[in-house]
């Protein structure tokens, strides 16, 4: 299986195989209607990782899933037959206060967003359910509460590192 070369020392994250123990456990999202069965979880620590899965699916033509949260209703962070990088590990949450800024990790979660900026007055217009990914969420846009006065949480992106599905690092 070309996953195997993951194990490499370059590596940082885990991968957990449909034979280990906590498979069942990682693979589920939010929607418990989605069931999908990917080959395997790749769990990133860092932004080497996310480009080293990228190149590895990309490479073996295997469908990837991009999982922040897991919240997405129609299950598209999540796959069969393929892929799934999961991105929780990358949870860190960098405050600020001076400048006012938020400095996110892309698998962190709005709850932990909420947690670190309020006892700093500071919030990010973001959508209602605390166990959503930040990432995904910005990315669609992102709706919530705070939008009518704020707007959308993307007008609140000021920088990001994206990794596009053809390997590259964009950092603005």
């Amino acid at each position: 299986m070309p996953l195997n070369s993951l194990n490499a020392t370059s590596f940082a994250g885990q991968l957990v195989l449909s034979d280990s123990p906590e498979y069942d456990n990682k693979r589920r999202v939010w929607n418990g209607l989605i069931d999908r069965k990917p080959l395997a979880i790749v769990q990133a620590k860092n932004q080497n990782d996310i480009l080293k899965v990228i190149e590895l699916a990309r490479r073996h033509a295997l469908p990837l899933a991009v999982r922040g949260g897991g919240h997405s209703l129609p299950g598209l962070s999540t796959c069969d037959d393929g892929v799934l990088l999961d991105l929780s590990q990358l949870n860190q949450i960098n405050i600020d206060p001076v400048a006012r800024l938020i400095s996110i990790e892309s698998g962190a979660l709005l709850g932990g967003v909420d947690a670190a900026g309020a006892p700093h007055g500071l919030v990010v217009p973001a959508g209602v359910v605390s166990h959503t990914g930040v990432a995904g969420l910005t990315l669609g846009g992102g709706m919530g509460w705070l939008s009518r006065r704020f707007g959308l949480t993307i007008d609140s992106l000021i920088a990001v590192d994206i990794v596009t599905a053809s390997g590259d690092l964009i950092c603005t």
